[in-house]
């Protein structure tokens, strides 16, 4: 027996103690709403109730998985727990894609750094295959010892990043200026976890320590994907207002007072980069910018 094998049935038996002793939650299973990029049983790796599935990054692999359905519009989240410790060159991918030419997109990048360093977020917007608006921000809290859910409520009007049900990032529908506004490709959700060192961690300076790997990260709460599901690429279900589309009513296309203060709280004390004041990429700013800041 090789030394990967080695480990990887060592990993395998450690997560099956620690799911057996986890407890049962009724819930939906990871095997009916994805699809893992990995067969071997160790780069993805699924509790025997399916209820939390892991994905392991090493020097000989990365790994992820993907949404059975796809979806346009909804509020769609999960809970996830990163990898501890020295997490330097890693990037953990979580993000709803169309699988179409200029494509649309919606990012969670946490990017991994070294012990006792704050976990940076990005998050990203691709409509009609234009992206590059990325913003960071650090975590307010150690985001590897437990659970935490990261979600998108989208709708017609709006998009807002979520983390803990706390609004972090506000995209409104600004097609009356000429910007691009995801709102007809469906989208399927995807999970990933890679080594992205070129860049991922202090601006590349930092490599990844393969001598800590394996490196995992854990997911579940695999029933919260409330969104609508598109079926035989017919959208025209998902465009039409009903009351089990929640998420288009009014309430949800605009940000009360409360969220505004919590986006501009994460805004001021946790942000540390956003394309709208890169004035080296854009001497003047992009022209949605002003509208996505929430105002009291």
């Amino acid at each position: 027996m090789g030394a990967l094998e080695l480990r990887a049935g060592v990993l395998i038996i450690f997560a099956a103690l620690c799911w057996a002793t986890a407890g049962v939650v009724d819930g939906v299973t990871f095997t009916e709403q994805f699809t893992t990029f990995s067969t071997d049983g160790y780069h993805v790796q699924v509790a025997p109730d399916g209820l939390e599935a892991k994905i392991v990054l090493d020097q000989y692999a990365a790994s992820g998985f993907g949404s059975k359905n796809q979806y346009l519009f909804g509020n769609i989240t999960m809970k996830i727990k990163l990898v501890p410790g020295d997490s330097a060159g890693t990037v953990t991918a979580y993000y709803l894609s169309s699988a179409q030419p200029n494509h649309d997109e919606l990012d969670f990048e946490f990017l991994g750094n070294v012990s006792g360093e704050p976990y940076v977020l990005q998050t990203n917007i691709f409509a009609n295959g234009l992206g590059g608006r990325e913003q960071r921000i650090n975590l307010w809290f150690d985001p590897t010892t437990e659970y935490h859910s990261y979600g998108v409520l989208w709708n017609r009007k709006q998009i807002i990043f979520t983390v803990d049900n706390k609004p972090i990032r506000l995209f409104k529908n600004n097609e009356d200026i000429g910007i691009a506004y995801p709102k007809s490709k469906p989208m399927g959700l995807y999970a990933s976890l890679w080594n992205g060192d070129s860049w991922a961690t202090q601006n590349g300076w930092i490599k990844t320590n393969w001598t800590h790997a394996p490196f995992i990260v854990s997911f579940k709460d695999f029933s919260t994907l409330d969104g609508c599901v598109v079926i035989n690429n017919n959208t025209s279900p998902c465009t039409t207002v009903t009351t089990s589309h929640w998420w288009e009513d009014s309430a949800y296309q605009i940000i009360d007072r409360n969220q505004a203060e919590q986006l501009l709280w994460v805004k001021n004390n946790y942000m540390v980069y956003d394309y709208c004041t890169d004035t080296k990429r854009f001497p003047t700013p992009p022209v949605e910018c002003s509208r996505n800041v929430p105002l009291l």
